[in-house]
C-alpha cells in the first residue's frame, strides 16, 4: 500500500484521490508498484494543470470567443470530475470556476463594447444622413458631389447596425443622394438648353456684326455695335466649344469696322486740326478790329473774315467753343457800335431825350424854389421832404443829360 497527501493505492491496486467530498476512485493499477501508479496519475494531474493554465492565458490574452472558451472549460471540467488524476482536484475546479467568471465578465464587456460601437456607428451614420440631406439642397454641384461620394466611402467603413435601423438610415441616405443627382441633372439639362439658346442668339449677332463690318455710316453703325455687344452679354455663355469661335468672329467683325473708322477719323482729325489753326489766325485778325473806330471799315473787314471762316470747315469739337467765342465777341462789339451809332443819329430818339431832359430840369427848378420858400416860412419838415424828392429828380435828370450827350447834344 502506498499513499501521498492527495491519493493512495490499496492492497488490491485500486487508486484513490482525496477530495473535499471524500475519496474518489481514480482507477486500478496492476502493471507495477503502487508508487508507479501514483506517479502515473499525478502526471495526468500535471497535464490538467498545464491545460488549465494554457486556457487561462488564452482567455486573458487573446480574443478567444466566449463560446469556445466555455466549451474548453466544460471539456476540462469533465476530465477533472472524472477523477482520473491524483492531485488537488478541488483547486482545479476552483480555477475553472474563476475562469468561468472571467469568461462571463469578458462576455459582458464585449457585449457592452459592441453596444457602444453600435451606438457610435448609429450616431455616425445619422450624422452622415443629416449631412447628405443638407448637401441634397446645395447648388455647389462639384464640391457637394465630391463630398457625397466621400460620405459613401465613410458609410462603407462603418459597422452594420441592426437590420431595421440600418435599412432606415440607408434609405434616407440613398434618397438624399438621389435627390441631389436629380437636381444636378435638371440643372445641367437646363444649363445646356440655355447655352444652346445662347449659341443660337450669338450666331445671329455674329451674322449681323459681320454684315455691318463694311459700313461707312460711322455713327449709327458704332451705336448698333454697342447694342449688339449689350445683347451679346445678355445672352449668356454658349457651349465652350462654340463660345470662343463665335466670339472671335464677333470681335473680328467689330475690329474691321472700327479699324476703318479710326483710319477715316485720323484723317478727319488731322484736317480739323489744320482748320483750327486757320480759324485761330482769322480770330486773331478779327480781334485787331477792336476797339471799333471806323464802323463802316470794321463791318466790311469782319464780313470778309467771316466768309473766309465759313469756307474753312469743321474744327475739333472740344476746341470749337473757344475759337468761335472769339469771333462772336468781335461780332458783338461791332453790333454794339452799330446800335450806339443808330441811337446817336436817330432824330426822334434825340427829340424824346431832349423833351424828357427839359421836363426833368423844370421839375428840379420848381422843387428848388419850393424848398427855398418852405425854409423862408420856417417849415423845416416840408423843406426836408422836398429835398428828398429833389434828390430823386436830380438823379433822373443826370441820367437824361448823359443820354442826351450820346446824341451829340
Amino acid at each position: 500500500m502506498s499513499s501521498d497527501p492527495w491519493g493512495r493505492v490499496d492492497e488490491t491496486g485500486t487508486v484513490y484521490v482525496r477530495t473535499a467530498d471524500g475519496e474518489k476512485v481514480v482507477g486500478s493499477w496492476q502493471a507495477g508498484s503502487p508508487d508507479e501508479a501514483l506517479a502515473y496519475f499525478e502526471r495526468k494531474y500535471e497535464g490538467l494543470v498545464v491545460e488549465i493554465g494554457l486556457l487561462e492565458k488564452r482567455v486573458r490574452t487573446t480574443d478567444l470567443s466566449s463560446k469556445d472558451a466555455m466549451a474548453a472549460i466544460g471539456h476540462l471540467r469533465e476530465q477533472v470530475d472524472a477523477h482520473h488524476a491524483v492531485g488537488d482536484l478541488d483547486a482545479l475546479r476552483g480555477r475553472l470556476d474563476k475562469l468561468v467568471e472571467l469568461v462571463d465578465k469578458r462576455r459582458e464587456e464585449r457585449k457592452a463594447q459592441r453596444a457602444r460601437q453600435s451606438e457610435e456607428a448609429r450616431q455616425a451614420k445619422e450624422a452622415l444622413v443629416v449631412e447628405a440631406e443638407e448637401l441634397a439642397q446645395s447648388d455647389q454641384w462639384r464640391s457637394a458631389g465630391e463630398r457625397l461620394r466621400a460620405l459613401v466611402d465613410t458609410w462603407k467603413g462603418l459597422p452594420r447596425l441592426d437590420r431595421k435601423s440600418d435599412d432606415e438610415l440607408w434609405h434616407r441616405f440613398s434618397h438624399a443622394r438621389s435627390a441631389f443627382s436629380k437636381r444636378r441633372k435638371q440643372h445641367f439639362a437646363q444649363l445646356d438648353a440655355q447655352r444652346e439658346e445662347a449659341r443660337r442668339i450669338k450666331e445671329q449677332l455674329v451674322g449681323e456684326a459681320e454684315a455691318l463690318s463694311g459700313s461707312t455710316d460711322w455713327g449709327p453703325t458704332a451705336a448698333r455695335y454697342r447694342d449688339l455687344m449689350a445683347q451679346w452679354k445678355a445672352a449668356g455663355r454658349a457651349q465652350r466649344e462654340h463660345e470662343e469661335e463665335l466670339w472671335n468672329r464677333f470681335r473680328g467683325a467689330q475690329d474691321v469696322f472700327f479699324a476703318a473708322r479710326s483710319s477715316v477719323f485720323a484723317e478727319r482729325d488731322a484736317e480739323q486740326a489744320e482748320n483750327l489753326k486757320l480759324k485761330e489766325e482769322l480770330a486773331g485778325e478779327a480781334e485787331k478790329l477792336l476797339p471799333v473806330t471806323d464802323l463802316k471799315a470794321a463791318r466790311a473787314a469782319f464780313r470778309q473774315l467771316n466768309e473766309r471762316w465759313e469756307a474753312i470747315g469743321h474744327v475739333p469739337r472740344d476746341a470749337r467753343p473757344k475759337v468761335e467765342g472769339r469771333m462772336h465777341a468781335v461780332e458783338r462789339a461791332i453790333q454794339e457800335a452799330e446800335e450806339a451809332e443808330w441811337r446817336r443819329t436817330n432824330p426822334e430818339a434825340r427829340a424824346r431825350a431832349a423833351g424828357l431832359t427839359g421836363q426833368l430840369q423844370a421839375a428840379v427848378d420848381k422843387l428848388k424854389g419850393q424848398i427855398e420858400q418852405a425854409r423862408a416860412q420856417g417849415n423845416t419838415a416840408k423843406a426836408e421832404k422836398l429835398e428828398r424828392e429833389l434828390e430823386g429828380r436830380q438823379a433822373l435828370l443826370d441820367q437824361a443829360l448823359k443820354g442826351l450827350q450820346e446824341f451829340g447834344g
